[in-house]
């Protein structure tokens, strides 16, 4: 069978073959590509900065519909509420977040017996390669802008060090600081008091901007796209299938030409052919 595929026009058939199941396996991978397309671009209205006591709700729930909104908010930071958040990336090396309490002025006060006097918030303001690069938040009343974040889980079986916390948890976080909180927390992007930005991304120095983007949304599986995907690659499969059957169908003529051939050549001489015989039969 290999001498009839090495025929030319089989040869030829193959070649063909092949790049039609090239083109079939790139619109397999198109396909597929389009099964896994966001669900729905990043929203704009994230970026357009509102005021955080009319955004989220201290206490609550976090709806997943202020998650990465752009909040601002006024209020004081207090420097013996801070914390470092260990094993935080930046540009590659490994490091910690810097995270203070930050008392949100106009915030409702939350009721019971272990609410405080004010409603606070986790303000991540930077990231330190050291921890002893982490100072002390801006003094003063402060004007606060960043991205609005859920709160993270704390990792279990974790002794955090003194003066450290296993993640930017408000559940760990209030245990720590003995505070009433929003149920999220604020990257910052800008911290202005007396004027002045006193952010990581305003002044040079050994605390780092955090840089937190909005999230992509969630990634929806388009099943349609997805069964296209695999039809085309049936179909790449099928065309190599088709030439292989044609090859086989070509080898088959061939061996019974040859059985014919030999059977003419095996007949004595003066014999009846086979016409003769059947007229023979005839009555």
């Amino acid at each position: 069978m290999w001498k009839t595929a090495l025929k030319p026009r089989w040869i030829a058939g193959l070649v063909f073959a092949i790049v039609v199941s090239g083109v079939f396996v790139l619109l397999s991978q198109w396909q597929f590509g389009r099964s896994v397309q966001p669900e729905a671009p990043v929203s704009p209205a994230t970026e357009e900065t509102r005021a955080l006591t009319e955004t989220l709700e201290p206490g609550s729930f976090f709806p997943g519909s202020v998650s990465d909104q752009m909040v601002s908010a006024e209020g004081t930071y207090d420097p013996a509420k801070q914390v470092l958040v260990p094993g935080r990336l930046k540009d590659g090396n490994t490091g910690y977040w810097v995270v203070s309490a930050f008392a949100v002025e106009g915030a409702p006060v939350l009721s019971g017996v272990a609410a405080s006097p004010q409603t606070w918030i986790p303000v991540a303001r930077g990231w330190v390669a050291d921890p002893a690069d982490a100072g002390a938040p801006p003094s003063g009343v402060v004007h606060l802008t960043g991205r609005l974040i859920p709160s993270e889980a704390p990792l279990p079986k974790t002794a955090p060090e003194a003066g450290q916390a296993s993640a930017v948890s408000v559940a760990e976080l209030i245990n720590y600081w003995d505070v009433s909180s929003y149920p999220g927390f604020v990257a910052a992007t800008a911290e202005v008091a007396d004027g002045t930005d006193m952010s990581a991304a305003a002044i040079s120095g050994d605390l780092k901007p955090l840089n937190i983007g909005p999230q992509p949304p969630a990634q929806k599986v388009n099943w349609l796209n997805l069964f296209y995907s695999l039809e085309w690659v049936v179909f790449a499969g099928f065309a190599l299938f088709i030439w292989w059957r044609l090859v086989k169908d070509d080898y088959r003529r061939g061996l019974e030409e040859d059985l014919d051939d030999d059977a003419g050549h095996d007949t004595p001489p003066g014999s009846p052919t086979s016409e003769q015989l059947q007229q023979k039969v005839k009555p």
